[in-house]
């Protein structure tokens, strides 16, 4: 059933759109004020990005330990917030049942902030760590030279981030721009606020009309035109670096058609060209600007040869010479098949975030039609005359492939857990290895996973320890197709051809590092040395086992044939589990600032208590770290099921306080009393009700499951939760803090002295 849409004004002037989509399990809202950063005075640079934080510190109804934050995450949902030049959003999602709550505290906390001086404070202090992490992040750092290359007189190549010295808090004229902003700009005329579930639209007007309502009654205000983009002159940069004037409207939607046929990996495209000459192993196309006519967009190469570029920036004007010549239609039906995939795929976030932003997920209309044309005439030309077009995408198809009639390999689980509807299907296949893997092999899929993303395939492939791991989620037509072409590039890969193929890993967080090589540390197993550069080798003597999950009958008798070329020998799963002691594990990551994660794994038994106190722990743990001692902005805790282990998992980056002092604040945070309630109790219970979980969700944990050889049901989950009581948590707290409880610290800081952490006594925090 297609989705249904409305469309209506409020009469406080706000703008209310509503998506049906019956095939969702979950609720989301995305409201967009169009106001941002370049709509503050120039003299208060930040000050936009400075009131976003501020309006999740709490109100006089809902304060912070209730406010919206706290709210989702005790929900099991997702809460976020951006401030770009000119807009600001702010979203969030949840199970049904959470999302009348969820939108009465976004529409008081925009409506009724409090920015007492004691808040303004601290959040300053975290504006800061943001700041200071941004400056030394390469990539934040190279963003911030591209706009270098606009006029100076555009607010483009300023600093707008904000910081310690630009937020005056004890200047009136700054308390006064503040407050100005906030009255001008958070009121109805200058906000779109898009509901998004599968709720009818009745119920999902109802509660926008209720709960927008409490919104300031304000007109649209007219935000002010920004100066020439390039002022007369031409660009300055040697990056494919483009900007334009006077585009028409539907400029953006026009960019986004751009992008997808620049990043097109399919054979015949620009990036196959560039990918079959070993010129770049992939690329992204980022809209750095778009506003009032204005753009500017870059397209980044991976893994780029920087010798051609000339030659790559010949190919993509002869590239942009193709797409000009070539019919409309066919390139048009290609962006919408996609567009399409995405809408019949992605989660209420996604949709709710691009209905608010103006970028519906479908093809486009008349408007942007004009847009795109306008914008092709405006690039560059080569003078290149005719370049066939990719042939149509067939992992868009929704058909199944043909099945030889053979029956699924033993090694193959069939798991119950997902709903066998045909769009959210998930398989994930498992070898131990007997020698190392080449480190070429993780990018041999490289190109692949660029066309099963444009395709909405998730397709990822891993390495922890002696293990190699694909995973592919997505529509099950796709699926079955995207497992089969990779089994063919890993089985015909060779390390010699692959070696020029590598593309740099891209620069990352220090703490998004660390998790990242969270899987390899916890599985704690390496396979023999590569002794030989024979690729047989690898597959000779590997076995795997494998998990099919929401396909039907007629999805794994296709799946069954495409599994005939797995390499490798099928087997039972080998759920020896690695024996885990107290460790520290130095990672070295980019970047200067400090980051630790703690994980604490547990045993089965203790893992219902587990999820309980790492339920009730989110609230503190940010309450600790990040509002009283200011560590950073990046601080999370969860519940974390890694390799086949549950366990309690805590993560802090911070630009001044080292790894050590980090744990102490950990071990005194593990060390307070907590206090079961039952209305938490309940809150955790219900998120693990099928109903109200992504499928990539259900799909990890009964994975995770398979991995760790314990028959699991989200049924069993939910009682066990039930069971739980306080005598439990305590039980598990003094388990967790016995000197032999077996943490696992990665830190990009060298272990300390023994024993760590030190003593249960806090050092002083630094002010």
């Amino acid at each position: 059933m297609p989705d249904a849409t409305r469309s209506l004004c409020l009469a406080n002037g706000l703008h209310l759109l509503l998506r049906h989509s019956p095939r969702l399990n979950r609720a989301a809202a995305a409201l967009r004020v169009r106001a941002g950063s370049h709509d503050a005075a120039a003299r208060w640079p930040g000050l936009a990005h400075f009131l976003e934080h501020l309006l999740f510190l709490g109100t006089a109804r809902f304060p912070l330990e209730d406010g919206l934050m706290r709210f989702v995450q005790g929900a099991g949902g997702h809460v976020n917030a951006s401030t770009r030049e000119r807009t600001t959003d702010f979203f969030f999602e949840v199970p049904c049942a959470a999302f009348a709550g969820g939108l009465e505290r976004l529409c008081q906390m925009l409506a009724e902030p409090l920015l007492d001086s004691a808040r303004q404070q601290r959040e300053r202090e975290v504006i800061h760590a943001e700041f200071i992490a941004w400056s030394r992040d390469a990539q934040a750092r190279g963003e911030f030279a591209l706009l270098q290359a606009v006029s100076p007189r555009h607010p483009l190549s300023g600093f707008h981030a904000g910081n310690r010295f630009s937020l005056a808090l004890h200047d009136p004229a700054f308390q006064h721009a503040l407050r100005q902003f906030h009255q001008r700009f958070y009121c109805g005329g200058q906000m779109t606020l898009s509901l998004c579930g599968p709720q009818p639209l009745d119920q999902l007007e109802a509660l926008g009309r209720r709960y927008a309502a409490q919104l300031p009654t304000g007109p649209a205000t007219a935000q002010a035109p920004p100066p020439a983009l390039l002022d007369g002159a031409p660009l300055r940069s040697t990056e494919l670096l483009f900007a334009h004037e006077h585009l028409p409207a539907g400029a953006e939607r026009a960019l986004q058609w751009l992008a997808e046929h620049i990043t097109d990996p399919r054979p015949g495209s620009w990036l196959h060209r560039v990918q079959q000459r070993q010129w770049a192993s992939a690329c992204r196309v980022r809209t750095l600007y778009a506003f009032a006519g204005q753009a500017l967009w870059h397209v980044e190469l991976l893994g780029g040869d920087a010798s051609r570029a000339a030659e790559l920036r010949t190919l993509l004007y002869q590239w942009f010479d193709a797409l000009r010549q070539a019919p409309a239609d066919q390139l048009n039906e290609h962006f919408s098949r996609v567009q399409k995939r995405r809408a019949d795929t992605v989660g209420a976030l996604q949709l709710a975030r691009a209905d608010s932003s103006g970028l519906p997920l479908n093809g486009l209309d008349e408007q942007a039609q004009h847009a795109l044309a306008a914008l092709l005439d405006s690039l560059p030309s080569a003078g290149h005359a005719h370049w066939p077009l990719p042939a149509a995408e067939a992992l868009l198809l929704d058909t199944l492939p043909a099945s030889d009639g053979v029956s699924l390999p033993a090694a193959v689980d069939v798991a119950q857990s997902l709903p066998c509807l045909g769009h959210a299907a998930s398989f994930t296949l498992r070898w131990r290895l007997p020698i190392a893997a080449p480190a070429a092999l993780l990018q041999a899929l490289q190109p692949l996973q660029a066309r099963a993303s444009q395709a909405s395939v998730h397709l990822q492939l891993d390495h922890p320890g002696c293990f190699l791991q694909l995973q592919c989620r997505g529509p099950q037509a796709a699926v079955i197709r995207t497992v089969a072409l990779a089994l063919e590039h890993l089985r015909g890969f060779s390390s010699v051809t692959a070696l020029g193929e590598q593309a740099s890993a891209p620069v990352t967080m220090p703490i998004r590092a660390l998790l990242a090589h969270l899987p390899e540390a916890l599985s704690n197993q390496a396979p023999a040395p590569r002794t030989s550069i024979s690729d047989d080798a690898l597959w000779a003597g590997a076995q795997w086992h494998a998990q099919a999950n929401g396909f039907d009958a007629g999805g794994l008798q296709a799946l069954a044939t495409a599994l005939r070329a797995v390499p490798g020998q099928p087997a039972a799963g080998d759920f020896a589990r690695p024996a885990l002691s107290r460790r520290w594990q130095h990672v070295a990551t980019p970047g200067g600032e400090h980051a630790l994660l703690l994980f604490c794994p547990l045993l089965p038994g203790q893992q219902a208590a587990g999820r309980l106190l790492a339920h009730l722990l989110q609230g503190p743990v940010y309450q600790r770290l990040r509002v009283e001692l200011q560590l950073g902005y990046a601080v999370f805790s969860a519940f974390r099921q890694v390799e086949g282990i549950g366990g309690l998992l805590f993560g802090v980056q911070s630009p001044h306080t080292p790894a050590v002092r980090i744990l102490q604040h950990l071990h005194g945070i593990l060390a307070a009393a907590v206090e079961l309630t039952p209305q938490a109790q309940q809150a955790l219970i219900e998120q693990f009700e099928q109903a109200n979980m992504d499928p990539a969700d259900i799909a990890h944990w009964a994975w995770q499951h398979r991995l760790a050889g314990t028959p699991g049901s989200l049924l069993a989950l939910r009682e066990a939760l039930g069971d739980v009581c306080q005598a439990d948590l305590e039980r598990l707290q003094t388990a967790l803090l016995a000197a032999d409880a077996p943490w696992l610290c990665l830190a990009n800081t060298a272990e300390p002295a023994p024993p760590w952490p030190p003593s249960n006594e806090l050092l002083p925090e630094r002010q």
